[in-house]
């Protein structure tokens, strides 16, 4: 690499042509990126979870079970830290996403997994991503990035991918597909109501409150709980803790945690990194070998996410236009 002697302010360094040079992108701390990780992981895991205890337990009292678990464990972190609570209107973005994503996401998901098979399944939720960016784009204001789009694109096609190679070949059901839809659309809209909210709270006050709200939301199964707990055997009940602890009291916090430093459009992109991570989890639980369509989907997917990564280069002004700016901004301000 060949370097200069720095010039004066103003002024073109000796031996240089004059060019432009791209800014560079503002960094990921080490604990966003980690948050990522921890996020993908522990919610792909969750895909395997609720196909495992899927037999034991209803769509509306698994999404209770794993919220009752979520705020007990989360609650403990949270409320000895939780100095100011919302007030008035600071509630209505916290219920509308507690309403929608902890409690219709997840009610929504479970009983389109029992209509429809994996792949397809994953193909309709990662519309998500897509539909985030385009409202952060419009509501957060963050834009259209070239990159974030074309990165989502190849994204989603490593999904399709995915599914065109699901072992499974069982016709898609009609309200498993609206159900699922659903969940992508409920999912989409939370995201952007609650990055306002991460400006006040921290993460884990954030995913805590929706985790309550949504638990109310979801008391009418309290009796169906009880009753499938009863029944259920014990690998399925350590299931559902396990939801309540890993893909939601944990992954939803760092996801929150994450959000509150990346963009909306870029974060949502990396949950298409979600099946792909589902294909090696259940092939190490479930011992399900993925197809090698789902294998090269995968790749695909992570070429898809390091490309919403790229930034457009950003020109500076060279010494000499800066120059001339300067001189016109002091001829104006002197007339």
């Amino acid at each position: 690499m060949t370097t200069t002697t720095p010039a004066e302010p103003g002024q073109p360094s000796p031996g240089m042509q004059p060019r432009n040079t791209p800014a560079p992108a503002a960094p990921i701390s080490k604990l966003g990126i980690a948050a990522v990780v921890v996020t993908v992981v522990l919610w792909a895991s969750a895909f395997v979870g609720i196909r495992a205890v899927g037999p034991s337990f209803s769509p509306g009292s698994l999404t209770l079970g794993r919220l009752a678990v979520a705020a007990v464990v989360l609650g403990i972190v949270v409320l000895p830290t939780l100095k100011v609570w919302p007030r008035g209107k600071e509630w209505w973005p916290i219920v509308a996403y507690g309403v929608m994503w902890f409690g219709g996401y997840n009610v929504a998901l479970n009983a389109a997994e029992h209509m429809l098979d994996a792949g397809t399944s994953a193909m309709l939720i990662n519309v998500s991503p897509i539909l985030i960016a385009v409202l952060a784009g419009v509501v957060l204001k963050e834009g259209f990035p070239r990159w974030l789009l074309i990165g989502s694109a190849v994204a989603f096609g490593g999904v399709a991918m995915i599914a065109l190679g699901s072992g499974q070949r069982s016709t898609a059901d009609v309200a498993g597909v609206l159900l699922c839809l659903l969940a992508a659309v409920l999912a989409s809209v939370s995201a952007i109501l609650q990055k306002p909210v991460l400006r006040k709270f921290t993460a884990g006050q954030a995913t805590w409150f929706g985790i309550m709200v949504g638990a109310v939301c979801c008391l009418p199964w309290t009796g169906q709980l009880i009753a499938e707990v009863q029944s259920a055997p014990l690998p399925a009940t350590l299931g559902l803790v396990y939801l309540g602890i890993f893909p939601t009291a944990i992954a939803f916090t760092t996801w929150a945690y994450a959000l509150s430093l990346i963009s909306a459009g870029k974060l949502a992109a990396t949950t298409y990194l979600v099946p792909g991570t589902t294909i090696l989890i259940s092939w190490a639980v479930l011992q399900e070998v993925p197809t090698i369509w789902g294998l090269i989907g995968g790749v695909v997917c992570l070429v898809g996410v390091a490309l919403t990564r790229r930034t457009p280069r950003v020109a500076r002004p060279t010494p000499e236009v800066a120059a001339a700016r300067t001189s016109k901004v002091i001829r104006r301000t002197a007339k």
